[in-house]
């Protein structure tokens, strides 16, 4: 599910007065202790030819949160 899914998923609750769309965000949460290189950096002077192999695809849960005024809607995939 895309965000625009959830958005969609709001649909209903459009129209209703008490239903009123707030804030939504998907976050990505890795199960194998990887970190996202853009917002790990280390500098060093020195190449430390050390290679460390990581999965291409690493396993991961991806959780998707809308708040509204009716409560809060949440997915995990």
């Amino acid at each position: 599910m895309a965000i625009g899914d959830g958005l969609r998923y709001l649909e209903p609750w459009s129209s209703d007065e008490d239903g009123i769309f707030v804030q939504s965000d998907e976050a990505h949460f890795w199960l194998n202790g990887y970190v996202n290189k853009q917002n790990c950096r280390i500098w060093s002077e020195a190449n430390p030819q050390v290679y460390v192999e990581t999965p291409l695809h690493p396993e991961k849960l991806t959780v998707w949160c809308a708040l509204w005024a009716g409560g809060i809607l949440l997915q995990k995939r």
